[in-house]
């Protein structure tokens, strides 16, 4: 080979080593990116996986707020326009009951009565009854009288003897205690009047009494 012929085949050899220089540059490349890609994409995979796992602990927005907190508003009121209706219904079958009450008060009594009325009647009506007869339906009628008077609770005061009690007794005479007969003891009823009543131990009328004093 003469000295002409060298510089050309050198120049060859850097011809055909330039291409496999450009591959060898550009693999590099390639690998320079998906190096610098990779970082990114799990970047971005992490912070999908955040928002993923905080959504569900994720305060609600004010328009779900106001929603949620109308619905409840509606809810209670609704509650509590109806316990207030039962409340209303339950004092007016309150006052219903007290009217009635007041009305009828003395119904059960006034029946009671009706049977002294029939015997009372039925006794008048006979003309030509005995006296002794009268007598008869005059005590069958008392008998009646204080049945009725037994189921209203009424209960006579007849307190011959007993201590004077201002409370259910109403002095109408003074006797000195020498002049009673039976003797009875100073401040102790000598003789009733009249009779008193109680109604459920509650004096209905005092006994008009007679008392012994000395």
């Amino acid at each position: 080979m003469t000295e002409s012929e060298k510089p050309a085949a050198g120049a060859t050899a850097q011809t055909e080593s330039a291409p496999a220089g450009s591959g060898s540059h550009s693999h590099a490349s390639a690998g320079s990116a998906d190096s610098v890609a990779g970082p990114g994409n799990a970047a971005g995979a992490a912070s999908a996986g955040a928002s993923a796992a905080g959504s569900p602990g994720t305060a609600p927005s004010p328009l779900e707020a106001l929603a949620r907190a109308q619905a409840e508003a509606i809810e209670f009121r609704d509650l509590y326009l109806r316990a207030k209706a039962d409340t209303e219904n339950i004092r007016r079958r309150g006052q219903d009951d007290v009217a009635k009450a007041h009305k009828f008060a003395v119904e059960g009594f006034a029946e009671s009565l009706l049977p002294v009325r029939d015997s009372l009647e039925m006794t008048l009506a006979n003309a030509v009854a005995s006296p002794e007869s009268l007598k008869e339906g005059v005590d069958a009628t008392l008998r009646l009288l204080v049945s009725a008077f037994e189921r209203a609770h009424v209960t006579e005061l007849n307190p011959v003897g007993q201590k004077f009690d201002p409370n259910r007794h109403q002095a109408i005479s003074m006797v000195p205690v020498a002049s009673t007969n039976p003797p009875v003891a100073s401040n102790h009823v000598v003789a009733v009047l009249q009779k008193g009543y109680l109604i459920n131990d509650r004096v209905l009328r005092p006994a008009m009494v007679t008392v012994a004093q000395g």
